[in-house]
Formats: structure tokens, sequence, C-alpha cells
């Protein structure tokens, strides 16, 4: 038998009555992740994912790859089946992580038996596999309390499966369980991890970039679509909406005052964002936005910015320190393009001494000579889509 893939349910396990929508939406998740990867058969019994190359020509080392970053398993491993006798499952052992215990100090043996019809206990099984894996591999001593190397055995209702430790999978929800909502993706280290992090929570993500022309370059661009590309690996494809920012910016520029110039920004981009999102589906915001770390993320200032729009918006990241941040956005692969010196938007126009406890009344005041709908609709009317998918060539 071949070898496969058991991917173990996360909190999923914890569920009610509508356990089996979530199992549901995992199984197609991981079925269309190993579409690019061949054919493999997917299926969940007694909260695990099975994993199955179907022929040779399955690209198993792809796959495996992929599978670690499919939100909804909470650890994952690659194992053998065998038939549910001793003789079969030491013999596959010896075969598949014999030379990992030959390069071990020490070892023991955990056994999970969780069919119940099968005739010995699991202390049983790990007993008896154990000794004779002690006689076979003398130099490698027994140590059932602080091993170098753990065996692992599980006797399942359709085979026995023999595997070494684990993987820590990606936890979270399956996508597609939270609802969509729409992440403002600037080029910054925040927002890709904001993203990424409700992603994890089992949203499905769209993004929206503010592009300003010629003050931007084209490069800046292309690294909001990487961004976009990267935050893919776990959220799978998506919609990155450009919108072409530059008239907004000048006309805030020409008619208001200066130090209210990035709260106003800010307002266009949330209502804009919300319109493009309710167009998507999308019934909630997303931003990178952390409480004190820039003018205007004040409470007061994301207040006011918060007040164009009708729906929830989610800020992950509001009372983070920026160290933990970087430390995921390392983890998760997006540090290193993030801090690509391409500057976007929010750079442009940045007032020398801007408002940092503003009130609603005083920004309104502050855009009274912009005709907010008139730009706005030219924006919605010249928005760029860009689908973007994980195995897409890199952007940057």
């Amino acid at each position: 038998m071949n070898e496969i893939f058991l991917m173990k349910l996360g909190e999923i396990v914890l569920k009610g009555s509508n356990k089996r929508q979530f199992e549901n939406k995992l199984r197609q998740n991981v079925r269309r992740r190993m579409k690019a990867f061949g054919n493999f058969d997917v299926y969940i019994m007694q909260s695990t994912v099975y994993v199955q190359p179907m022929d040779e020509e399955a690209d198993v080392e792809g796959a495996w790859d992929a599978c670690k970053s499919i939100f909804g398993v909470v650890s994952l491993c690659r194992c053998r089946p065998c038939e549910k006798n001793l003789d079969a499952i030491y013999n596959a052992i010896e075969e598949y992580l014999g030379d990992d215990l030959d390069c071990a100090k020490s070892f023991k043996v955990e056994s999970k038996r969780s069919d119940k019809a099968f005739p010995m206990t699991s202390i049983a099984i790990s007993q008896e596999i154990g000794g004779r894996l002690a006689e076979a591999h003398p130099h490698v001593a027994v140590d059932v309390h602080h091993p170098d190397y753990t065996v692992y055995v599980e006797v399942r209702d359709l085979a026995a499966y023999v595997h070494g430790p684990a993987e820590p999978g990606a936890g979270g929800l399956p996508t597609g369980v939270g609802g969509r909502a729409m992440c403002l993706l600037s080029g910054g280290i925040d927002s890709p991890v904001a993203a990424w992090m409700m992603a994890k929570r089992g949203m499905e993500i769209e993004c929206v970039h503010f592009f300003s022309y010629p003050y931007t370059s084209q490069l800046a661009k292309d690294k909001v679509i990487e961004l976009a590309r990267l935050v893919t690996r776990y959220s799978g494809r998506m919609t990155l909406n450009v919108v072409s920012f530059t008239q907004i910016q000048e006309a805030i520029r020409d008619n208001c005052p200066e130090e209210f110039f990035t709260l106003i920004m800010r307002r266009f981009m949330m209502e804009i964002s919300m319109r493009i999102g309710k167009q998507h589906g999308c019934g909630a915001l997303i931003t990178g936005e952390n409480l004190g770390q820039v003018a205007s993320q004040t409470l007061e200032a994301m207040a006011v910015t918060g007040a164009v729009v009708d729906i929830p918006v989610f800020m992950p990241l509001v009372g983070f320190d920026k160290e933990d941040i970087v430390t995921i956005a390392r983890k998760i692969g997006t540090l290193e393009t993030s801090i690509l010196p391409y500057e976007d938007c929010c750079t442009v126009f940045t007032p020398k001494h801007p408002k940092t406890k503003p009130t609603l009344g005083q920004v309104i005041n502050a855009e009274r000579k912009l005709d907010r709908e008139a730009l706005i609709q030219e924006a919605l009317a010249n928005v760029e889509k860009i689908t973007v998918k994980f195995h897409d060539e890199p952007a940057i």
C-alpha cells in the first residue's frame, strides 16, 4: 500500500450539530488544493482527513507541502498503511521508519486503537511492537519518558497506520465557514498578516489596494500583487481589486486642511472598500491597523475613519506589539516582500503635523469642499480586478 497523509482536525472536533458542515468544507478545500498535484482521494473519518495518492504520477512532495498551509488542520503526518495484524504492523515500521530508528539514540512506541474490535489494547500493541523493535535495533535504547524518536501506530477502521512524529498544521477553521471579508492590502508588513489571521478564522478573503500612479510606481503595485499571492498559500485564490487613487488624493491635497489629509484619505479608502466588498458578497472589512502605531491609528482617528462604513471592521492586529506582527510575517513568508523599498499611496502627501485626536465633526467640515460621491463613483468605475493564485509566477 502506498504512503498516505493523515491530517488531524483542530477545533472542528468541538463543534456540535454543525460539525458536518465544517468537515465538508475542509474536505472541499483539501480536494481543491490537491488538484494541482495529481489524482488524490480525500475523505474524512474519525476526525481525520485522509489524503491518498491514487497513482504514481501524483506529486506527493508538492501535495505534502500544500497540506501544511490548509486551515482547519492541527497536525499532519505521512504514514504507511498496512493490514491490522502485528506482523504487518512490525514489517511496515521496519520498511518505512527503520532508517529513522537507526539514527536515533532512544525510542518508544505509542499506539492508539480507534478500532475497538482489534483484539489488543493500545498498551499491549506498544509493548509487543516495542519489544520486537528493541531486538531488531539493539543499539537504540528504549526510553518511554523522553525518547529521541517515537514510533506511532494507529489502528483505525480501514487499516493500521504507522508513522513518525507529526508536524504542526496551519490550525484555525476551514476557509469559507466564516463568511467573506474585504481586506485593505497595502505594501506594508501589517495588512498581509491581518488577512492571514482572518483567513485562519475561516473567512474567505478578497483584497483591495489603492494605487496612486505616478506618485507610486509599478513596482509598488507588483509588490502588493506578490503579497496577495503569498497570502493565497493559506487563503486560496482571491481577487485583488486595484483602485486608482490619484485623483482623490490630489483633490484632498487641493481642498482640505493638511492636518486632516491622512484621515480623509482613510475615510475614502474605507468607503470605497466597503462598496467593492458588498459587490463581492463581503460582510466585513479587514485592516492591519495597530493602536498607537501611527497618527491615523489613535482611538479617535480610527473612530472617525470607521464612521463612513456600515459593516463590521475587523482589526486583528490592534493590540499587537510590532515585533509580534513581524514574527508572524516571517512565519507566513510575507516579511521579505513587505520590506522591499517600494512605497504605497499611504506615504503620498503625508502631513507634517497630522491630527491625532480628531472629532467626526471636524473631519466632515474639513472635507466639505470635496464632491465625495463623484470622486468615489469615478474610482469605482475604474477598478482593476486581478485574480491571484499561489501557483502564479511571482510578481516581483
